[in-house]
């Protein structure tokens, strides 16, 4: 079984666009769905039970919390749930068709990976990622220090994982799947299939376009807060902290002029 976690907080205009696209998954796969409203203001919560309501043949639990930030909410999801594979979708992202259908194939023949993401949104691998035979790059943490690959939605991996890594920093509101990565790659194997394979945010960029990552400053205030963690965690020594620590600077203002 494959447990799907959608975090939910005023979506109403994307959630069943969401949901749609776990139902219309090629192949036959057994999900089960939980969406955690994250004390949604909007109808997000009613559309979802509507959905529920029409779609009694799919297993989907509608839970409810106060509004904490999504970092609350998927683990109040991976606490529930009982999948032995675990995937991401957020509320304003949708799956492709295939998307499944092609990442388990992988999984199925590599099962030496623990953990596996996609593209989306059209983009492309970039240094120092390197795609091998299979259409597959190795993710591990000096490579995610120097550009995080693999967004939240593109993501499904071993159960394995939330007994050797944990679950997300709830502290944490900026650069929290960074984060998350960062720590699943001490335990765990990771890639990146070279595939396009969901479309986020209706396909606007990744930074200083909407949502949590339109806000540039605390977005490098989590970068700065992961690096400094995984210093002190020993993950890094310190000529390599330094070292990212002013490249993380650059690329902020770099970002910062970009959006501009």
């Amino acid at each position: 079984m494959i447990s799907v976690i959608i975090p939910l907080y005023n979506a109403e205009n994307t959630i069943l666009a969401a949901l749609d696209s776990v139902k219309n998954q090629e192949g036959n796969f057994d999900f089960e769905i939980i969406v955690i409203n994250d004390g949604s203001t909007d109808k997000s919560a009613e559309k979802v039970q509507q959905f529920i309501d029409e779609n009694p043949q799919l297993k989907i639990q509608l839970i409810h919390q106060e509004n904490k930030g999504v970092s609350w909410a998927r683990n109040a999801g991976l606490r529930l749930a009982k999948g032995e594979w675990i995937a991401f979708l957020d509320s304003d992202d949708v799956w492709l068709p295939h998307k499944t259908k092609v990442m388990m194939k992988v999984l199925t023949e590599n099962p030496e990976i623990d953990f596996l993401v996609a593209l989306r949104n059209s983009e492309r691998i970039w240094f120092p990622y390197k795609i091998n035979y299979k259409n597959l790059a190795k993710i591990t943490l000096n490579k995610l220090l120097f550009r995080i690959e693999g967004q939240t939605s593109t993501a499904i991996f071993k159960r394995k994982i939330l007994i050797n890594t944990g679950l997300f920093n709830e502290n944490q509101k900026y650069s929290e799947d960074a984060n998350y990565w960062m720590r699943i790659s001490k335990h765990n194997n990771m890639f990146i299939l070279a595939e396009d394979l969901v479309i986020t945010g209706a396909g606007k960029k990744s930074f200083g376009e909407s949502g949590l990552s339109a806000n540039l400053q605390a977005m490098e205030k989590g970068i700065q807060k992961n690096l400094k963690e995984m210093y002190l965690t020993k993950r890094i020594n310190f000529s390599k902290y330094f070292f990212f620590f002013l490249f993380s600077k650059l690329k902020y203002l770099l970002r910062i002029f970009k959006s501009k």
